[in-house]
Order: C-alpha cells, then structure tokens, then sequence
C-alpha cells in the first residue's frame, strides 16, 4: 500500500496540517484503518479505494471515523491529481459527506464541501472556563464556534482540554476578526483525539459561513493561527456550499509494509 504525507493549506512543507493518505486496491477492515492512523499519529488519515468512475474516500483519526475532513480531502485530491490522474485536473469523492468534487485551480485545489445550519446559542460560563476567556457570542453547528473580542485573544489563549469536552460540538472553535485576513481562528478537537487541529478544513464550512453573513462578504480569506499555521480561500456558494482552498506540499511518499 502507497502512503503519501502530504501538508494541506501551505505552500511550504512542515507548515499547515498534515495529512496520511493511503490508496489501496481493496478496503482493509476498520480496526486495521485505526491502527494505521494511530501509528501515524496525524490529526486524519485518508484511506482512498477507487470505484466506478471515481474515488472512495474515508477519514480516520487516531480514535474514530469523522463525517467529513477538508485538510485530508485536499491531501487527497493533490496525490490523485499528481500521481494517478495527472492528466485531470478534477476529482470526485463518495465519502460519508455525499460526493465532493475537487477542482485543481493553478496551485490551489478547490473544495466543493457542504454548510451546515448555524444557530445562536447562550454563551455560558463552562465556555469561558474551557478556553479561559468569556465569548461575546456563540454559535453550532456541527461544531461549536465561539467569537473573541480580538485576534490576540484567540492567539494566545490556552485552552482546558478536559473542559472543552463537556461543551456541544464535535470541534471547539475559538475566532475572531483577524488584521491582515477576514477571520483567524483555531480549532480544539478533544472529543475525536485531538488536542488541536493545525488548519481544520470542516470547521471553516462553518467559520467561513458565520463571517460571510457578519461581514456580508462572499468571498473570506481565514487563517488558522495553530503552531503551524495555515491560510484557507474560502467562498460562499449558495446556502448549502461553500468552496474552500489552499495550497499543498508533498513530505514524502513510502510503501506500507506490515500486514493489515
């Protein structure tokens, strides 16, 4: 089995979130799937099966399954259209989150990925004691998003992990308006295994959404303020999509040995 790590949402590697992307000639079983991703020890892990006319596509973190991965999908896209399609420049995915389509656009690839219905809840006390500063506003969707006063808040601020798990939301995100992009924002994922996300392609389904509508702009250019860092391009589609991309950079490419 091929392995590339592949760095979604920068130009450079040993930036932006890194992604394992394995493509197989059959499925493995799930339990094989998990321990591959524990071994890799990344935020995801794709694991890629081609079917028909297109790609299966599956993400797994060190502890479960998830719905939906941007960084890994665009890990994806890159090694299909660099190394098994290259000459296409458009991938299409069945995944647990309905068909998603990549489009190579230059050095960017190009996300077709789904919104979700976001609904205003009261910012509570638990919240300002999981992230250590009080939200001015609160909104879920699948995951939570929690606004700051100032970007430096969100830079700076360090999270109680224990705490973060008895808040709503998959993900916990921490945003605010950002001085020399739309939004900067970090994404804390406790409840799937993970301390934080580096660049957290899903959560911006829904960051991207919430400043589209406040800043009333289509087109928003967010950073993830993680250790590592990355920039996302994101725009609003319709009620129901948005599209979402970024740069990538391949690691490396090697050939998985042990039997799953």
């Amino acid at each position: 089995m091929k392995q590339y790590i592949v760095d979604a949402f920068t130009s450079k590697p040993f930036a932006g979130n890194p992604a394992a992307v394995c493509v197989m000639e059959n499925w493995i079983s799930e339990e094989s799937m998990i321990k591959l991703a524990i071994e890799n020890n990344l935020s995801e892990t794709a694991f890629i099966v081609k079917e028909n006319s297109g790609y299966h596509l599956r993400w797994f973190t060190p502890s479960t399954e998830v719905e939906l991965c941007g960084h890994a999908t665009l890990a994806s896209s890159y090694v299909i259209l660099n190394f098994y399609e290259p000459q296409n420049n458009e991938v299409k995915f069945d995944t647990l989150s309905g068909q998603l389509t990549v489009h190579r656009n230059g050095n960017l690839y190009e996300m077709d990925l789904p919104t979700y219905d976001l609904r205003e809840i009261p910012v509570t006390d638990a919240m300002e004691r999981a992230f250590g500063f009080r939200p001015v506003r609160a909104v879920l969707g699948l995951d939570l998003i929690c606004v700051f006063e100032s970007e430096e808040t969100v830079r700076n601020m360090k999270p109680d992990q224990k705490l973060l798990l008895d808040i709503e939301g998959r993900i916990q995100n921490a945003t605010a308006l950002g001085k020399e992009t739309d939004c900067v924002s970090r994404s804390f994922c406790p409840k799937l295994g993970i301390a934080e996300d580096p660049v957290c392609g899903s959560a911006h389904c829904q960051i991207a959404d919430y400043w589209s509508k406040e800043l009333n702009k289509k087109e928003i250019f967010a950073y993830q303020a993680s250790k590592r860092g990355g920039y996302l391009h994101c725009r609003k589609e319709d009620e129901n999509r948005v599209n979402i991309s970024g740069e990538v950079a391949l690691v490396s490419v090697s050939e998985i040995l042990a039997k799953l």
